[in-house]
């Protein structure tokens, strides 16, 4: 058993709050650092289901990448969802701690996991967000490229295999083969153009709407809709992996996630 505070710390190592969007909310958004944690539960989001399963598995703090609290609250009402999941949570002594575009941006976060998952080598930045005193850079999401060139439904399938998704929808730009692939865990459908312009073949990400796959046609670039939970979702296991490994020296038990899905299916 750690203070939350040892376990906070272990995730500052692993993804610094310095590296955050500024209009993100990541850090210890329910609890008490000086609480005590024998058990951790790493998720994607904190739901229902997932706080039931920290309930049933003795969890007393879960590590999610989402923020289960955005905004601003001004009140907080029981008889919604999101005031009902913090009443079960404060009545069970549940700490909650988000790691979120902080995570993503981290050397070995979301976009490198990403990236390794779906075969991608010779990594590097792609949307920068800041530069450190050293001269190296933070970065949104990666460029990468594949071992040989592979024609984009063969890419495609690839990718679909390598995620926990039974399909991704492709936006085919015409015969152009793939070998730079830059991408965007969870929604970054806004980066397309600097993705283009960045010389790459094909895009992964989520959330890509109409008029901006018509885009990726006009630009010439492929693109390779995963979705959101798929591309976000190998990251639990490698936290949580990262996370025991931080705190082996201390008596405590980490585990993940391994129920939650995508709420999109295909009929």
């Amino acid at each position: 058993m750690v203070k939350c505070q040892v376990v906070m710390d272990a995730l500052e190592r692993i993804a610094p709050k310095r590296l955050a969007e500024e209009w993100d909310n990541p850090g210890l958004l329910v609890g008490a650092f000086n609480q005590d944690v024998h058990k951790i539960l790493v998720c994607l989001d904190v739901s229902d289901a997932v706080v039931d399963q920290a309930i049933q598995q003795g969890a007393d703090m879960i590590v999610a990448h989402h923020p289960l609290i955005f905004k601003g609250l001004k009140k907080i009402r029981t008889d919604l969802p999101l005031g009902a999941r913090l009443q079960r949570l404060l009545k069970h002594d549940i700490a909650v701690a988000a790691a979120h575009t902080n995570l993503d941006i981290a050397v070995g976060g979301v976009n490198d996991v990403l990236a390794e998952t779906i075969g991608l080598g010779r990594l590097s930045s792609f949307v920068i967000t800041a530069q450190e005193a050293d001269g190296t850079v933070a970065s949104l999401g990666r460029m990468g490229s594949l071992p040989a060139p592979m024609a984009v439904e063969d890419f495609a399938r690839q990718v679909q295999k390598s995620l926990p998704t039974d399909h991704v929808r492709l936006v085919h730009a015409g015969p152009r083969p793939v070998r730079k692939v830059a991408l965007c865990s969870g929604s970054g459908a806004e980066f397309m153009q600097k993705a283009a312009f960045m010389g790459a073949d094909a895009y992964v990400t989520g959330d890509v709407k109409y008029h901006e796959a018509q885009t990726a046609v006009e630009l010439g670039m492929h693109v390779i809709d995963a979705g959101h939970f798929a591309t976000e979702f190998p990251v639990v296991e490698v936290l949580r992996s990262r996370l025991a490994e931080e705190l082996a020296e201390h008596s405590l038990t980490v585990i993940a996630d391994g129920d939650s899905a995508d709420f999109f299916t295909i009929i």
